[in-house]
């Protein structure tokens, strides 16, 4: 790997936690890069929604974990049920580019999230662009989390990865600061990889072009374009990373060092930081976007979920 491509690795932050790669991850990852080179950039357009779905139902299947379809909010989804308690859940929106991914798909790595946590878990089924542009997703998003607050759950946490990252960290901007009546803002906010900034100005777009096994930034301009049409990319409910965070609860972000939206995470959690929030950002050197979908098979995923899920208890029992 070039000199570029690994340029700004240390960091004299707090803020940042630098995971090295272990060996058993550097082999199972040069045997996905092998596995998935004639893909990068491909996947485009509602075409690419049976592939990329297909890719997601092959997460491992978490033991202990029950499955139930449902609505909430007037939003379908499925609930992952690790416990008969009602008090406390976690709302995960799913990843896929604003164009692709079903709540069935992600069950599996929703359902590992709830049993790391403790609590049960729900994925909604938002509507997906190009049918629905923005900010179709974003209302989904919200009235999932005002039905949970409806059926009394007072102790909510936000998850999300990729562009479900950038959901779950609007939804975060918007429900702290406006509750639903009788209930109350969100217990905080774990993102894996998540689209902080569609204007897709992140300089990792340039340093993690090479070392990125899937997404090219041709291919992440065509996807935004399907899901903003007109709307300005810069708008803090499309780009939480261009929204006022002061006053937020508590954020974990995780993302990998070989992916072009390393900047995404890593502008953000700056940005929060410096509003005042308790924010921290973990960057898993070798890892690619989505590792944390490598659970069962990489050592990275299965540490992440881990963390995540010792920090969700925590917001989640205070």
């Amino acid at each position: 790997m070039s000199a570029t491509i690994r340029k700004n690795n240390a960091t004299s932050d707090t803020w940042t936690t630098i995971h090295p790669l272990t060996p058993e991850d550097s082999a199972a990852i040069a045997a996905l890069r092998s596995m998935v080179a004639g893909m990068k950039g491909k996947l485009e357009g509602t075409a690419a929604r049976g592939p990329f779905n297909s890719i997601i139902e092959h997460i491992a299947a978490p033991q202990g974990v029950t499955f139930e379809a449902d609505a909430v909010g007037g939003i379908s989804g499925w609930w992952a049920r690790v416990t008969n308690g009602k008090g406390a859940a976690v709302l995960h929106l799913h990843g896929g580019w604003f164009n692709w991914g079903t709540a069935h798909a992600y069950r599996n790595l929703v359902g590992h999230i709830a049993s790391s946590a403790g609590v049960d878990a729900f994925v909604p089924d938002y509507r997906l662009a190009p049918e629905y542009p923005f900010p179709a997703a974003v209302k989904d998003a919200e009235a999932a989390y005002r039905g949970l607050v409806e059926r009394g759950i007072t102790k909510i946490a936000l998850s999300g990865d990729s562009a479900g990252g950038n959901l779950a960290l609007v939804l975060l901007s918007v429900t702290g600061r406006q509750p639903s009546s009788g209930g109350a803002a969100p217990a905080g906010a774990v993102a894996f990889s998540p689209v902080t900034d569609l204007a897709l100005t992140g300089e990792s777009f340039a340093t993690r072009a090479e070392a990125d096994p899937y997404f090219t930034l041709p291919q992440a301009a065509g996807l935004v374009r399907s899901y903003l049409g007109d709307a300005d990319p810069m708008n803090p409910l499309a780009s939480p990373v261009y929204a006022n965070l002061a006053g937020l609860p508590a954020i974990r972000v995780h993302v990998g060092d070989d992916e072009v939206l390393l900047d995404d995470s890593r502008r953000y959690v700056e940005r929060a930081v410096a509003a005042g929030v308790d924010a921290t950002l973990d960057i898993w050197m070798g890892m690619p976007h989505g590792f944390i979908n490598g659970v069962g098979n990489l050592n990275a995923a299965t540490q992440a979920l881990k963390a995540i899920g010792t920090f969700l208890k925590r917001q989640l029992t205070k």
